[in-house]
């Protein structure tokens, strides 16, 4: 027989949204200034079941979700923009067909579509700022970064951000150990 107290929420501290990190597998100097991320959302198609009565909505098979959005903090040197930049010009070689050779070949020259891709990892710290959960997404690919709008008539120093949206295969969540929950 179960207590009242075992269906009850042990950790009583609320979860910050200042308390996360992001890691780019393949760049890490992007994540190093990340400012703002979200848990992409996620929805499941449904199937229209006929029924004499009232057509019914029954759960479909594909889930679907939304687009990663980080906002980062540009460096100086616009080394963690220019990164971005550069994917997003290799994948689509606007000007010639090495752009796209040269973000596929790895140290050695040997050419993978896989490194076209880079897996990523939300940190989700407690309060603490320890992490306790992981958002792994696979495959990641961006497909957008916003403008940097420079203007001579701003009278206080706002430092450069830009937002990058990705695409990716899936993203699941585990524990800090990494088992999945």
């Amino acid at each position: 027989m179960s207590s009242a107290f075992e269906n009850q929420i042990q950790n009583r501290n609320f979860l910050s949204p200042v308390g996360f990190k992001f890691t780019l597998a393949k760049y890490q100097k992007v994540g190093f200034f990340c400012n703002s991320a979200k848990i992409p959302e996620i929805s499941l198609t449904t199937v229209i079941q006929d029924n004499y009565l009232k057509d019914l909505d029954i759960p479909g098979t594909k889930p679907s979700y939304g687009d990663l959005t980080l906002r980062f903090l540009v460096d100086e040197n616009m080394e963690n923009y220019m990164i971005i930049h550069n994917w997003l010009i290799g994948l689509g070689f606007p000007e010639t067909t090495q752009q796209y050779k040269n973000l596929i070949s790895d140290e050695d020259g040997e050419e993978d579509i896989k490194n076209s891709y880079s897996d990523g990892t939300l940190h989700i710290l407690n309060s603490n700022f320890n992490t306790f959960r992981k958002v792994n997404f696979k495959d990641l690919f961006p497909v957008s970064l916003t403008s940097l709008e420079f203007d001579a008539t701003q009278t206080d120093v706002q430092y450069f951000t830009a937002d990058v949206t990705f695409k990716y295969t899936i993203y699941t969540i585990s524990n800090n150990e990494g088992k999945r929950l």
